[in-house]
């Protein structure tokens, strides 16, 4: 399933009761079309008058980015909520999942059955699953090394962006050649979009694969 506001809502206030005695106050829930992480529990610091500091603004970010199992986006509130129940307490712990936080997964897990985990990072797998299946149109080097190998990079669609990255990597030294490519092919959706000096490399056959109704793009940089 993929996570909504109000099911979010509704799983906090059943493990509020459940697990936390109904001691947690309620948070603005936000769901993230992130891809960089399943679940987290925010806040903002200051400093009080006193000089000691004060924890606030918190939120409670669940991705709706993955189709995931039921019990995984509970088990993603429950961590989340672990967060929240230890920061809102002022409760001391030597790190973000140190003892204090394993001991109360631990005995969550073990007198309700659930799994939680101390990650849930999203997999590589998990990583190309939510990448944006829109197409549109990308601009793509595909750089050739001087050691034989192969990579690629997504550049801004603009000719300063193309020359800054074009004229950058053919001064290092280690390449042979870039060529470009412009193509709306959705895989390429998933590599971040810039000028900046580096080269991926996906497998060969993949880059192949999804440029093979690229179309050349031919540039003077002079």
């Amino acid at each position: 399933m993929i996570a909504t506001h109000e099911y979010v809502k509704e799983k906090f206030g059943e493990f509020n009761r459940l697990f936390f005695g109904g001691k947690l106050p309620t948070l603005p829930i936000c769901m993230s079309n992130a891809r960089t992480f399943l679940g987290a529990c925010t806040y903002k610091r200051k400093k009080n008058w006193l000089g000691k500091t004060v924890l606030y603004d918190f939120k409670l970010k669940i991705s709706k980015r993955l189709d995931l199992p039921e019990n995984d986006i509970e088990d993603i509130i429950i961590h989340e909520m672990i967060h929240y129940y230890i920061a809102i307490n002022k409760m001391k712990d030597s790190s973000a999942h140190g003892p204090l936080f394993r001991q109360m997964m631990n005995d969550i897990n073990t007198k309700y059955g659930r799994h939680i985990t101390i990650s849930h990072k999203m997999t590589s797998e998990q990583h190309l699953a939510s990448a944006d299946k829109t197409e549109k149109w990308h601009v793509v080097a595909v750089v050739s090394m001087k050691n034989g190998k192969t990579g690629m990079k997504v550049l801004p669609r603009t000719k300063s962006g193309i020359a800054k990255y074009h004229n950058g990597v053919m001064k290092s030294g280690e390449v042979d050649e870039v060529k470009l490519y412009i193509c709306k092919d959705a895989y390429f959706n998933r590599f971040p979009t810039s000028s900046a000096l580096r080269v991926y490399y996906p497998p060969l056959e993949d880059l192949s694969e999804h440029l093979k109704d690229a179309q050349t793009l031919n540039i003077n940089f002079a």
